[in-house]
């Protein structure tokens, strides 16, 4: 079983839920960007969520099957066609062997995850499929997507009474199924400019009162020197009450720094380990999937909460996606 790379789109590449456990050596978690639209894409295809998929950034990968596979596609709005046809995006997509299917730009948000049922052929190094580019670790031979590329797939463990189904009654080149994940829950990223939600960092009461009120209420441009590291954004300068040296602290995805410019820095999934810039927020949790789908020229306002509300939105948002993960595996029959 395997799925052909007959062009590589962009910046396609095997991504997981990251690679934890080896921060203190210095490994990057990093892992997929929009981790809500990877999920997702799994659930649909009766995947484990951990399992890897392909993440494509702006524009997608055009990709020939080989054998007949479930696959499902989730995140920002592509444009997919499968031997010319549109294919909907946030639902389980029976594909017949023979097929080619073609993901083009994105038109908003600008990433998106394909999951096949089984998922792919790919070993773990350090317990993770996710590529990591700048060590050329983990992945496709620790790289991106190219043309000619073979990627073998594993055999479904759960195979749904709809795989089997369709499998036996289709000569279409794909069959969609008529349900999905509804507007609502991924209509995540259409506001504009997006809303991020922050916590205070640990030096915001380091930043002067005017600095405080720019980043809580002004606009932040994402500029084009952003990519899957960190978003450098553009807008008000922020300024220290005193310039003081700092020693190097732990980071995650979202943490905010300010560098002695003044222009924050949002790090991203594939930041470093650690970091000495003054933190002057941290996104929660359940918002960066929004930054994950906003591109450069967009723009973001960011609003404080509270560890508490923070806390509560989190707990919300895991309740909900077992809750899809149940309804789910009820429509694919098991």
């Amino acid at each position: 079983m395997s799925i052909r790379v007959i062009r590589s789109g962009l910046l396609t590449t095997i991504q997981d839920l990251g690679r934890f456990g080896f921060q203190k050596d210095g490994v990057i978690v990093g892992g997929a960007m929009d981790q809500f639209a990877h999920r997702i894409a799994n659930i649909l295809v009766g995947n484990e969520q951990s399992e890897g998929t392909l993440e494509m950034t702006f524009i997608g990968p055009t990709l020939a099957f080989e054998e007949d596979v479930l696959i499902a596609i989730c995140g920002g709005e592509f444009e997919a066609m499968i031997d010319g046809k549109k294919v909907p995006l946030w639902r389980p997509v029976f594909v017949k062997q023979g097929s080619v299917l073609t993901i083009g730009h994105c038109r908003v948000g600008c990433r998106a995850y394909l999951a096949v049922s089984g998922g792919f052929h790919i070993p773990k190094v350090m317990n993770s499929q996710s590529t990591y580019l700048l060590a050329r670790i983990g992945g496709f031979q620790g790289r991106a997507l190219q043309k000619g590329d073979v990627l073998f797939l594993r055999e479904s463990r759960k195979k749904s009474a709809l795989f089997q189904f369709y499998n036996k009654k289709t000569s279409l080149p794909f069959i969609a199924m008529s349900w999905g994940i509804s507007f609502e829950l991924r209509a995540y990223f259409y506001e504009s400019p997006k809303t991020i939600r922050v916590m205070r960092g640990a030096q915001f009461a380091d930043f002067t009162m005017q600095s405080q009120q720019y980043f809580l209420n002004e606009r932040y441009e994402v500029t084009s020197q952003s990519n899957r590291m960190g978003y450098r954004l553009d807008g008000p300068l922020l300024q220290r009450k005193h310039s003081v040296e700092m020693v190097s602290e732990a980071v995650t995805f979202g943490t905010i720094q300010v560098p002695n410019e003044g222009k924050p820095i949002i790090l991203m999934a594939d930041r470093q380990t650690t970091g000495g810039y003054p933190k002057i927020a941290q996104v929660i949790a359940v918002d960066l999937p929004i930054l994950a789908q906003t591109k450069p020229g967009e723009q973001v306002v960011f609003r404080d909460i509270s560890f508490e509300e923070a806390q509560r939105l989190y707990i919300q948002h895991e309740l909900g996606m077992k809750q899809c993960e149940k309804v789910m595996m009820l429509k694919m029959g098991g």
